[in-house]
């Protein structure tokens, strides 16, 4: 709800683009985007910790492979190279770091096909928005989109199971979790002009990797500032994913310069 009423006074407060998605292909994204979210939380009750891990690093080749079946999109074997050196590397480095203090629990079938929804959900979700802004809208534009949806789902879910009064009623008699939960909805309002920039600049295969990599240095940070040591495997892991990192820097940019050579030897027609 605060993300729609922010999104909407920018768009009144500010000048937007001409609005020319029709309004319910916004649905689509927030549809995704609630299940995915759903399959996420249902799905840690079922697997163990390392699979959940591997899932959520390894997200970049499903977000790739889902953007050419939306977008038609293709990508260079440079990227799904430095895609699964990112994945693995961030998979080592936060498994390393993280398997004394979450034991290990049985995985499931059920888990499994979960996770495998939460994977493809995710994965059109970003696909999708990053093909919505060929309409030329602006971030903001697509932050109010999905976010009225996505209220209008939620609340109609909440209301037709009879929990909305009762979730009010529990912030009330609670207020230090209502203000948590607001100080929550201001942190994921804000993240999400950000998000919607970086899709609508970048597409959703980089976004989804700053969002892997995002994962990797919090934990790196929180060894840094509190004291906390790095194994080995942890310590390869970073040195793969900075690997991956320079070799997709590298592999632009080179790219980049073979399409300006073209360019400046491509013929010039004289009239």
């Amino acid at each position: 709800i605060l993300a729609v009423t922010v999104a909407g006074l920018c768009c009144v407060l500010s000048k937007q683009p001409r609005h020319g998605a029709p309004m319910y292909n916004y649905s689509f994204a927030s549809i995704s985007n609630i299940l995915s979210s759903w399959c996420q939380y249902e799905a840690l009750k079922f697997i163990s910790f390392p699979t959940q891990v591997l899932a959520k690093a390894s997200k970049v080749i499903p977000v790739m492979l889902m953007g050419k079946i939306v977008s038609r999109k293709s990508y260079e074997y440079w990227e799904y190279l430095t895609a699964i050196l990112i994945s693995a590397g961030v998979s080592m480095f936060l498994l390393s770091n993280s398997q004394s203090k979450h034991p290990s629990t049985v995985t499931t079938t059920s888990g499994i096909l979960i996770l495998v929804g939460y994977i493809l959900f995710d994965s059109f979700t970003s696909n999708w928005q990053d093909a919505l802004f060929r309409y030329k809208m602006s971030s903001v534009q697509m932050m109010f989109g999905v976010n009225l949806f996505s209220c209008l789902f939620t609340v109609g879910s909440l209301l037709e199971q009879g929990a909305f009064f009762q979730n009010l009623s529990f912030m009330l008699q609670h207020p230090d979790f209502a203000a948590h939960a607001g100080l929550l909805s201001v942190c994921s309002a804000c993240g999400q002009l950000f998000i919607f920039y970086t899709i609508s600049q970048f597409g959703a295969a980089a976004f989804t990797i700053i969002m892997t990599l995002r994962q990797a240095f919090a934990i790196l940070l929180s060894c840094l500032i509190y004291g906390h040591s790095v194994t080995v495997v942890g310590a390869l892991g970073l040195a793969t994913v900075f690997l991956s990192l320079f070799l997709r820097v590298y592999a632009r940019s080179r790219m980049n310069r073979k399409k300006r050579a073209a360019q400046s030897q491509a013929p010039v027609q004289k009239v």
